[in-house]
């Protein structure tokens, strides 16, 4: 994958998509979200009713939408397909100049746009689309939209709103191929004709698929989009238009004097409006400067619930303020932003007045009046707050929603200023439901869980980020306990898949099809002659993708936190993943004689002339095993037995050596074991003491009714008896690991 900054594209995602997963879920402890029952060694989960939201799928394959404007939005109509044959040629620039029209859209008329290969057409300044591998392994820019890879499709369609005005013929992140286009006098078209990406461990498919799709954009502003073709049955469809700000309609205001003792943090007034009759706007003014430097005591958050006055229907949106609070930035205002269904994301902050915005979410659209509540969340205690505000008996009269049914709408449904729909998934878990359905059910007994399913989830990546309570009170690594109460553990439970993998998707597979194609060095096909000569059968070891994403997701359980200290000087050896200069030579290989941790790192060879060669980079495919310091920090050796590694900075290529390995010109500075002890301080419960004996949980999930699938059970069962062989390997026999849901001994550390 890409790198940036020593990371790989997927660290970023990781842990963007970690962040929100914890802002969403603000102030909400697990709870039981199925019913638990064993086959013979998986755990299976099947979900109640709705637990996951329902999934959305593409409907429109062989339609083409029609979209009319007039003077307050866009007639849709959906048509049988009109499709022109005739794409024009290829376009390899994302920027297009338009020479023979000028076309309407967003009150201005446009003689340019630009293309992604993401299916989004968009105008103005606000995006480039960025350049991407043949195998769409990089991320998308999306033509400047708020969207990258990891985006959940059904709440990111709202979150597109206000930024750039765009058309979203089939927007679907890391999407890759050709588009083409013809301009005519009276019309331009745009034909796309693109690849899901595949073969990755983070992919669905092993092969190419085939989505084939076109936009005609007409110099008098209706818009045509057609779907010949669509392997594909997630991407978000519809028309952005910037929203007009100054038709904003005030709803109710509420003037509000909080208690003295807690008048910096209160809240004074709070007004509720609505933009263009379509985005429902929440603005509150606080007793003290929301956009000043953050003071001590000051609210970090708010939380505004939006219900049914009969409370049967309710949507919470959170505001959280983040940023640096520390170091050189100390001082600065801080950042704020909105988690929640329908919320866009950007928060307006100014002086002591701070608000949000968003669409009126699905549960709510039937209703004529809201009640409207805003907290101040206590810091340490968020079911707990420290001042409110209710504005009762709001008035909807006017308000509409820009999500909607495309397949259904005809001209007789009115005119949109913004209409889209998203087509998607089912949604995203929350990981401590997860964990309390298994440990409620089944008891504290398990130190990590992993999670597959027969269903998708609204993710573009077939793996999974990690999670967890970090349970059995271990420090000196770099990261504490906490939270093991919101995952309903007592202290053994660590960490977890944050989502199911999907049984289906290319890590799930024993190994790849024999008409896979091969791919490049982070690929598996990739490798699959030179891992098979070490096997009587010629076969790499089976689940070899799988067991790369649960080592490396459970290694989080105490990777990459840690920092040395060198001379005085804090050097940060990660965070999340090992940073790509430093050196960390795997102990006890899994399958290649030279490997360098799945954790991140390289192997590097110093060539003592100031250059390095990097035998083996800092990506987790194929699986490796564990480097010493991570040994070190599982309390799996001691401090003695890990050997003096370096942090290599200031990477410059210099080349390759004649195995086509890569060399670097770089800063070479020397790490040993007591410079992190002297950061971190000793690990504890030490290598003595340490718990050696572990138990992963594996659970199959499936929805509502039904049973989990044979392909769904053989392929649980094959990683589960790979993940055991594996560790075994990877630590040296120094420890066990057991994938049951009845450990001999569900006690902490034995």
């Amino acid at each position: 994958m890409t790198k940036v900054n020593g990371f790989s594209r997927f660290v970023l995602a990781t842990m963007l998509l970690s962040s929100v997963l914890a802002f969403a879920q603000f102030g909400q402890p697990g709870k039981s979200i199925g019913k638990i029952s064993i086959q013979g060694e998986l755990i299976v989960m099947e979900l109640d009713e709705g637990a996951l939201g329902h999934a959305n799928l593409f409907d429109l394959a062989g339609r083409t939408l029609r979209f009319t404007p007039g003077p307050a939005g866009y007639k849709v109509e959906n048509l049988a397909l009109v499709w022109d044959a005739e794409f024009g040629p290829e376009v390899k620039d994302s920027e297009v100049k338009l020479n023979k029209l000028s076309f309407p859209f967003s009150g201005k008329s446009w003689d340019a746009f630009t293309l992604a290969d993401t299916g989004v057409i968009s105008f103005g300044p606000g995006g480039r689309a960025q350049g991407a591998d043949p195998r769409g392994q990089s991320p998308r820019s999306s033509a400047g939209l708020p969207l990258e890879r990891f985006s959940q499709l059904g709440e990111a369609a709202h979150d597109i709103i206000n930024t750039v005005p765009a058309i979203c013929v089939f927007l679907k992140p890391r999407m890759s191929g050709a588009h083409y286009v013809k301009e005519l006098p009276d019309r331009v078209v745009i034909t796309w004709d693109v690849t899901e990406p595949y073969g990755n461990i983070q992919d669905f498919t092993w092969v190419k698929t085939t989505n084939r799709f076109q936009a005609v954009l007409y110099k008098d502003g209706s818009i045509d989009m057609s779907y010949q073709q669509l392997a594909a049955k997630d991407a978000i469809i519809g028309l952005y238009p910037t929203v007009n700000p100054a038709a904003e309609r005030v709803l109710a205001t509420v003037k509000h004097t909080p208690k003295p003792e807690v008048a910096p943090q209160g809240i004074r007034n709070v007004k509720v409006s609505v933009l263009d009759n379509m985005l429902l706007k929440v603005t509150l003014e606080a007793g003290s400067p929301v956009a000043s430097p953050v003071e001590a005591g000051a609210p970090g958050a708010y939380r505004i619930t939006i219900r049914k006055p009969d409370g049967c229907c309710k949507v919470d949106w959170s505001v959280l303020r983040f940023g640096p609070r520390r170091g050189r930035q100390a001082g600065r205002p801080p950042r704020y932003m909105a988690f929640g269904t329908g919320v866009l994301p950007a928060v307006e902050a100014s002086g002591n007045v701070l608000s949000v915005q968003g669409t009126l979410p699905a549960e709510l659209k039937d209703a004529a009046k809201l009640d409207i509540q805003v907290e101040v969340p206590t810091p340490d205690s968020p079911s707990e707050v420290v001042d409110q505000v209710l504005v009762r008996g709001v008035k909807l009269a006017g308000i509409r929603s820009p999500e909607v049914d495309l397949s259904s709408l005809n001209p007789k449904a009115g005119t949109f200023p913004i209409v889209y729909e998203s087509f998607h998934y089912l949604a995203l878990p929350n990981p401590r439901d997860l964990a309390c359905t298994v440990i409620k059910s089944l008891g504290d007994k398990f130190d990590f869980l992993a999670y597959y399913s027969d269903f998708r989830i609204d993710n573009q990546e077939a793996g999974t980020p990690s999670t967890g309570p970090l349970g059995g009170n271990v420090t000196g690594i770099g990261a504490t306990q906490r939270g093991l109460e919101s995952y309903c553990s007592a202290g053994r439970f660590q960490w977890s898949f944050v989502q199911p993998v999907y049984a289906q998707s290319a890590q799930m597979q024993e190994y790849p099809p024999a008409d896979a194609p091969m791919g490049n060095t982070h690929d598996i096909t990739f490798y699959q002659r030179q891992l098979g000569e070490r096997t009587l059968d010629g076969k790499m070891n089976p689940y070899n993708y799988a067991v790369s994403q649960i080592a490396h997701e459970l290694g989080h359980r105490w990777s990459a936190f840690v920092s040395a200290k060198v001379n005085g000087e804090t050097i940060q050896l990660g965070p999340t993943h090992w940073a790509r200069g430093l050196h960390a030579p795997v102990a006890f290989p899994y399958q290649r004689p030279i490997e360098a941790s799945l954790m991140g790192g390289s192997y590097w060879q110093d060539n003592f002339d100031g250059t390095f060669t990097q035998l083996d980079d800092d990506y987790y495919v194929p699986a490796t095993g564990w480097s010493y310091l991570e040994l070190y920090l599982m309390g799996l050796i001691s401090a003695a037995e890990v050997p003096d590694f370096f942090m290599l900075k200031n990477l410059t290529p210099a080349g390759r050596d004649a195995n086509g390995h890569p060399i670097f010109k770089a800063d070479r500075t020397k790490i040993t074991i007591q410079d992190v002890i002297a950061a971190e301080g000793p690990r504890t419960p030490d290598v003595r003491h340490s718990q050696r004996d572990f138990n992963t949980g594996i659970v199959v999930i499936v929805e509502k009714g039904k049973q989990p699938s044979a392909e769904l059970l053989e392929r649980a069962e094959g990683i589960r008896r790979a993940w055991i062989h594996y560790w075994d390997t990877t630590t040296g026999h120094r420890s066990t690991m057991t994938a049951t849901p009845n450990p001999a001994s569900s006690a902490v550390g034995k």
